[in-house]
């Protein structure tokens, strides 16, 4: 069957290349029996896949039928899928046939199953290996005929290495992997979902059709949709409804559009991956950050060793024997072949530094002097600013709450209030 069938046949909206190959995956596999895993984020349509496959193979006349497997207690989840005898645990006053009993000879669509039991896993397995299960409360085994279609917004893999997924299941669903887009990455489909769920609501609560002004088009395409086609959906009824037709404006449907984190450097620290979903200038500003937190760390530790000429001398931190020294835990090698000179700069807020005298057969002399006040640099300047600005904006975002500020910089409450009140932001 053509693809512009399909979509029409389904009602599916869009023409970007991502929904398209996903499309022609599910329409060369449909035919065959083979096993399918659909992939992709909450909300963007995994179940309309199932029915695309199941309609265009040769068991469209026999059942399908759809099962959350999250939604379904863990107690009671191989009783649903597999059945159980009378007596087989307290309530089971009757038989019950399970659904692969149920769909024999059809579809069955396992959604979210990611958060199937461990137990129910390896039931599953021997469906997908040998067509056989068990009831619960029986030793009989039967025979099924069933085609598993699974959905999952998660990492198999990766559950898998945490000990919470089959790897030998995971390879037995993904004989073919079929991917479906965020909408976020298809933007050119989302005036076209608008025009459509608006046309269909404006019939369904008899209101006017919705007509878009080119910013809110803009704002609307620019928009990362977290909840995918289900919030779009949502929102566009919520227009419908509330604003009863018309021309729509970027204002107005910004009042139905919540909020979206941002990604501010600071909340890296909460990541173990610097790249996800960040620019190259928030990773940037973090490196920046970590460094100048290094460098005031490493202060603590190593006072600065500054000449006339802004050289390093290397320290050894081992303690001396000698408990009249003012530096001990600092020996310093003054010798030629153990001197290293690096330039280095100025720190802005170092609390002292050693002021040395090295001569040939002779112990150096240690003397303590205050440090200088040095200058900020225009590095240090910006790295302030950048600070500066994004815990303004946090602030901003939660209206003043400094807890729920130090919530998304990802600091402590205790560290934002120091923070405050250094850069005199009441």
């Amino acid at each position: 069957m053509e693809m512009i069938q399909v979509k029409q046949r389904f009602g599916i909206v869009g023409n970007s290349p991502m929904l398209n190959n996903a499309l022609e995956t599910a329409i060369k596999v449909a035919p065959t029996d083979m096993n399918v895993l659909i992939l992709g984020d909450s909300g963007v349509g995994k179940e309309s896949f199932s029915k695309i496959i199941h309609q265009l193979s040769a068991r469209k006349h026999a059942p399908f039928i759809a099962v959350n497997c999250g939604a379904i207690p863990e107690g009671t989840i191989d009783s649903e899928l597999f059945g159980h005898e009378k007596g087989a645990f307290t309530g089971a006053t009757d038989k019950r046939k399970g659904y692969f009993e149920t769909v024999n000879g059809g579809t069955i669509f396992l959604d979210e199953v990611g958060e199937l039991p461990l137990g129910t896993q390896a039931r599953l397995l021997r469906i997908l290996e040998n067509g056989e299960f068990i009831k619960v409360g029986s030793s009989a085994v039967q025979k099924t005929d069933v085609r598993v279609v699974c959905a999952t917004n998660r990492d198999l893999l990766e559950r898998s290495r945490q000990g919470k997924f089959r790897e030998d299941l995971y390879y037995r669903l993904a004989t073919v992997p079929l991917r479906v887009p965020k909408l976020a990455e298809r933007k050119e489909d989302i005036a076209l979902l608008f025009r459509k769920f608006s046309s269909d609501f404006a019939e369904t609560h008899r209101t006017k059709a919705l007509d878009l002004t080119p910013e809110a088009q803009t704002l609307i395409c620019d928009y990362p949709w977290p909840g995918n086609v289900r919030q779009l959906k949502n929102v566009t009824e919520q227009i419908c409804v509330l604003e009863e037709g018309g021309t729509i404006t970027a204002q107005t449907i910004a009042k139905y559009l919540p909020p979206v984190e941002p990604s501010l450097p600071m909340l890296l620290g909460k990541q173990e991956n610097y790249g996800d979903g960040l620019s190259e200038r928030d990773i940037f500003y973090k490196v920046l950050l970590d460094l100048r937190r290094d460098v005031n760390d490493l202060k603590k530790v190593v006072f600065g060793l500054l000449d006339g000429t802004q050289t390093q001398t290397s320290v050894n931190p081992t303690p001396v024997s000698s408990s009249s020294n003012p530096a001990a835990g600092l020996q310093i090698s003054p010798s030629a072949d153990t001197m290293k000179h690096t330039a280095i700069p100025p720190t802005v807020d170092a609390p002292v530094i050693i002021k040395h005298n090295p001569s040939e057969n002779q112990e150096v002399e240690h003397e303590y002097i205050e440090a200088e006040s040095y200058p900020a640099t225009e590095d240090n300047l910006s790295l302030e600013e950048k600070e500066i600005e994004m815990i303004r904006k946090a602030l901003d975002k939660n209206k003043g709450r400094r807890k729920k500020a130090a919530e998304a910089l990802g600091i402590s409450e205790r560290t934002l209030y120091r923070k405050i009140k250094q850069y005199e932001l009441e």
